[in-house]
Order: C-alpha cells, then sequence, then structure tokens
C-alpha cells in the first residue's frame, strides 16, 4: 500500500479524508471519467469530451496537461508519447453527464487531484517493472486502462472482511475507485494488467488531504504471482526490521 499526501505547493483546500468528488447517493463512486464508454478517440482511448460547457456554469479553461505516463513508444526513432489529462472543462461536462453535483470553482482542484494521483500510481507500476526487467531495456508503456469503480478486487474484498472482522484493526472503507491498466514491455511486447485500488486515508494535522494507493500486478501470471510473493515477504521482513531498529515512516509517503 501507498501512501501519500496531495499536499503541493499551494493547499489544494480539501479538509475531508474522503474522495474530493462527492456524487449523490444514488450514483456510484469513482473516477468521473467514463473509461469504459465504447465512443473512445483511438489515439487516447478517452471519450470525446467537449470543451465547452453542458450546462449554464461558466466557462473553464480547457488547457490539458501532458502526463509522464508513457502512451506509446517508437524504438527506432527513441521519440515517447504520452497520455493527456482533461481539461477542467472536460472534467466538469463528464460530471454533469453522471448527475455528479460539483462546485465550478472545486473542478479545478478535482483535477489537479486527478492527475495526481494517476502520476503517483504510475510510478508505483515502474517499481514493480523494475524488478523483472534486463538491463538496457525500454521504459514500459501504458496501453490501456479501464475505470472499473463498481467492482471491488479481490483483495479490497479481503481487506473489507478483515475490517469487518476486526474494525479497530484493519480499515473498514472500501476503495472509492478502481482502475485497471495494462502496460506493455517494448523488449517483448508482452502485456501485464495492473490493479490499482484508490483509498482515502485521514487527512494529515493541517487537513491536507491523504490517499492510499495499491498498486500491484493482477494475478494473471505465474511471473506476477510470483513478484507479489516476493514483495509481500520483503514487506513483512522490512516491517520486522523497522520494528527492531525503530524506524518509522518519511514525509508524506509511505510504504505499509
Amino acid at each position: 500500500m501507498y501512501l501519500c499526501s496531495a499536499k503541493r505547493e499551494h493547499s489544494f483546500g480539501v479538509g475531508t479524508s474522503r474522495c474530493p468528488i462527492q456524487p449523490s447517493s444514488s450514483k456510484p463512486s469513482g473516477c468521473p471519467i467514463d473509461h469504459t464508454s465504447a465512443k473512445l478517440n483511438p489515439l487516447n482511448q478517452m471519450p470525446s469530451l467537449p470543451q465547452t460547457p453542458l450546462d449554464n456554469s461558466v466557462q473553464l479553461p480547457t488547457e490539458r496537461t501532458l502526463s509522464s505516463i508513457p502512451r506509446c513508444v517508437a524504438v527506432a526513432s527513441g521519440t515517447k508519447e504520452t497520455w493527456e489529462y482533461p481539461s477542467p472543462q472536460q472534467f466538469y461536462n463528464a460530471l454533469v453527464r453522471k448527475g455528479w453535483e460539483t462546485p465550478v470553482d472545486s473542478v479545478e482542484t478535482m483535477v489537479e487531484i486527478h492527475n495526481f494521483l494517476n502520476e503517483r500510481a504510475w510510478g508505483e507500476v515502474l517499481k514493480w517493472e523494475k524488478r523483472v526487467a534486463r538491463p538496457g531495456d525500454e521504459e514500459p508503456h501504458l496501453a490501456k486502462f479501464k475505470g472499473r469503480p463498481g467492482e471491488m478486487s479481490p483483495k479490497a474484498r479481503f481487506w473489507m472482511f478483515a475490517g469487518w472482522l476486526l474494525p479497530s484493526r484493519f480499515n473498514t472503507e472500501p476503495p472509492f475507485d478502481r482502475h485497471d491498466w495494462i502496460i506493455r514491455r517494448p523488449r517483448t511486447g508482452e502485456e501485464v494488467r495492473y490493479v490499482i485500488d484508490y483509498y482515502s486515508a485521514p487527512p494529515t494535522p493541517d487537513g491536507e488531504p491523504v490517499f492510499a494507493l495499491d498498486v500491484r500486478p493482477a494475478l494473471d501470471s505465474a511471473q506476477s504471482v510470483r513478484e507479489r510473493a516476493a514483495v509481500a515477504m520483503g514487506d513483512v521482513v522490512g516491517e520486522r526490521e523497522g520494528a527492531r531498529m525503530g524506524r518509522l515512516g518519511y514525509g508524506g509517503c509511505n510504504r505499509s
């Protein structure tokens, strides 16, 4: 599990430990961008979201931010294309389509948090990939992804059950979102599925939101099973050594 504070150079102004996007009770939680729609842009696997308001709200910024997440890598030329995040206007239009009531003046903050979490998730993917990479391997890239907010992963179900049995020890809140990312390894062309569960965590003392990301390769292959087992054993040994040496977590981002 990866804990990360959303604190930046300025305050996000979110003083709650819950998901920053609050849908109505009749709507499922999760990312407001519909990654499962059949009407996807073939260039970026995103729905075609308009850059003009769908309601009578004010016009929001339409600039889109390039992520650090490679979309494809041309090995011959060495060029790399990256995924592009939706603009605040597109993000807000997605919320309107889903019927979520959201203050317009909060949308830009939500977009920053959305992008922040995805960058951190990609960083965790790369940590896993470095375990199996060979010297000289090109960096993997994100081939495609799918939001699955209504489908709890088996691991999330396990932790929910543990929380039901021992609520004083384990978290009882389900993840507020889930993504499945398919990454492609350039050397072999192999595609590997990663599961990402997004959790809210208690805020920092100054009110900054904190999120927990559980990023791991899906148990789709023998290699992924071995890597998951090796990391789990390493975490157990690390926790024992940390307790013996009296070490604590560092900064706002810790593994637990």
